[in-house]
């Protein structure tokens, strides 16, 4: 019952809410939460949105969640749990509903952060708990409209609906597929990222093919790319060096000279791609959307 719209009898009332009784439970509708036109009378039906919330209390609401059982609505995550899942807001008063850790990628890198946007729908176990289910590749491909052919080279934004090893599925703000492969991208795009991308071709399944790559990237020279592998592979996205260390180091660690490095470097700081610290002695990856 928990989780959908269900219609009830107001069994009694106070000065803050109603309190209405279907199937032998009773939920509290608070009189904030009323929007039809007739006010309650005990007795009367009234129908809402029943839920449990983080109180453990039964409540009933009639602003409806933006997603349900039977439909899919946009939530924005609000907190994240690598013990549980992403908690996410669809409109219900105190209360986020949780996506599962199973139902997300497995990398934490590829994990949504707070206000990404996630397509989701409800669904309730046999305990009564809410939990909010990934809409899939069919969704998507029923929500797509088709997409011009006078698109490539233009920048088109979307959010990213999976993420996965060979690279992100995105659904653009006018509603067409797109994907970014793994190769386009210098680090992996989260599920429910919002991303601005160019586009780079149109492939045989029907989806834009898209580079969120800083155009200036295809400039760089090899000893730069190195230095953008190096730094991804980190865990803390920085390396302890800078155009101050020594020759030696450098040689040792990148196996090019200092010139090399020097050049590198400000191949990247141009591109928007790291940044230096020249006081602690670091580089660091820049991540897409910071300045």
């Amino acid at each position: 019952m928990i989780g959908k719209v269900a219609t009830g009898t107001v069994t009694d009332i106070n000065e803050q809410a109603y309190y209405v009784q279907i199937a032998g439970q009773t939920y509290a509708l608070p009189k904030v939460e009323v929007t039809q036109e007739e006010t309650p009378a005990l007795g009367s039906q009234v129908a809402g949105f029943i839920y449990e919330n983080k109180q453990k209390k039964r409540m009933m609401t009639q602003f409806w969640p933006v997603a349900g059982p039977d439909q899919y609505g946009w939530g924005k995550v609000t907190q994240t749990r690598r013990d549980l899942g992403v908690f996410v807001d669809i409109g219900l008063p105190d209360k986020d509903v949780v996506i599962s850790e199973d139902d997300l990628p497995f990398e934490a890198s590829r994990w949504p952060r707070p206000d990404d946007q996630l397509l989701v729908r409800l669904e309730t176990d046999l305990k009564d708990r809410i939990w909010a289910k990934l809409a899939d590749e069919k969704i998507f491909e029923q929500l797509s409209q088709n997409f011009p052919d006078n698109l490539n080279n233009k920048n088109i934004a979307g959010t990213v609906y999976s993420s996965r090893p060979i690279g992100a599925f995105v659904i653009t703000d006018e509603y067409y597929l797109a994907f970014v492969h793994s190769s386009q991208s210098y680090q992996p795009l989260r599920l429910g990222e919002h991303i601005t991308g160019r586009v780079i071709g149109a492939s045989k399944y029907g989806r834009l093919n898209l580079s969120v790559l800083p155009r200036s990237y295809e400039e760089i020279d090899d000893d730069a790319q190195m230095l953008l592998v190096s730094l991804q592979r980190e865990a803390t996205k920085t390396l302890p060096f800078s155009d101050a260390s020594s020759p030696e180091e450098i040689k040792a660690h990148f196996g090019i000279s200092k010139g090399a490095f020097k050049r590198a470097i400000g191949h990247l700081l141009k591109a928007n791609l790291i940044v230096e610290d020249k006081a602690a002695g670091t580089i660091s990856l820049l991540e897409q959307g910071e300045e």
